[in-house]
């Protein structure tokens, strides 16, 4: 693998996906590092979201990068990259719960009007980041406890942030099966905390420090 300058990869937030892609097919194979830092989070709450497991999460995460690595020419541009990248992911980690013979089909949903609360933007104090940080396990212990398809829907919506449309790609799924799998999502959360607890979702899951390093070290060592 060639080996790319620290100069560039500390240049990277310039460049789109689809940029650092396509150096990457052009011989830049190093900056495949800027791809993993840019969506590690995305990827481990995809992977997470399924399994309930961060071992077994991180296990994916490696996995789908090994294959997206391998496959990074049939990235044809249709889907924004992450959009691919997450499908992977969740491919990868279903299949991972076919191999233990967990794997159940989706849930099926119910609908619901409730909209879930809007994040408060205000800058926070030391109390309320302490609050929030509470607020973001017991958010963590409620979607755990959600069905696998609500749960899933709700974590690449909610938490990750994708559209609508981006989570209809991601799981090969209409929109009109995200809305209603939302739907399920927020009525089942919304009795226990969401009403109190909006503005923690954004902290939940969080993939970052030596656990986002560690991954990338693992899949550049098995792709070089």
């Amino acid at each position: 693998m060639q080996v790319v300058s620290a100069r560039v990869l500390e240049g990277w937030g310039v460049l789109s996906d689809e940029q650092v892609v396509s150096r990457i097919l052009s011989g830049q194979t190093a900056l495949f590092e800027v791809l993993m830092r840019r969506h590690n989070e995305r990827i481990y709450r995809a992977a997470r979201a399924i399994l309930r497991d961060e071992s077994e999460a991180e296990d994916v995460m490696q996995q789908a990068y090994v294959n997206a690595y391998s496959h990074l020419r049939q990235f044809d541009g249709r889907a924004k990259f992450s959009t691919w990248l997450t499908r992977i992911a969740v491919h990868e980690a279903l299949a991972r719960l076919r191999r233990r013979s967990r794997y159940t089909a989706m849930d099926a949903d119910t609908p619901s009007t409730f909209d879930a609360p809007a994040p408060d933007n205000a800058p926070p104090d030391p109390e309320r980041l302490a609050f929030a940080r509470e607020l973001g396990g017991i958010m963590e212990s409620a979607i755990d406890r959600l069905p696998r398809g609500a749960r899933l829907v709700f974590t690449l919506r909610h938490v990750q942030g994708m559209s609508t449309s981006e989570v209809a790609e991601a799981l090969g799924v209409n929109e009109a099966v995200v809305k209603t799998r939302l739907s399920r999502a927020r009525r089942a959360l919304r009795r226990d905390l969401l009403e109190h607890a909006g503005l923690a979702t954004g902290s939940a899951f969080r993939f970052l420090g030596a656990r986002c390093d560690r991954v990338v070290a693992a899949v550049m060592s098995r792709i070089r």
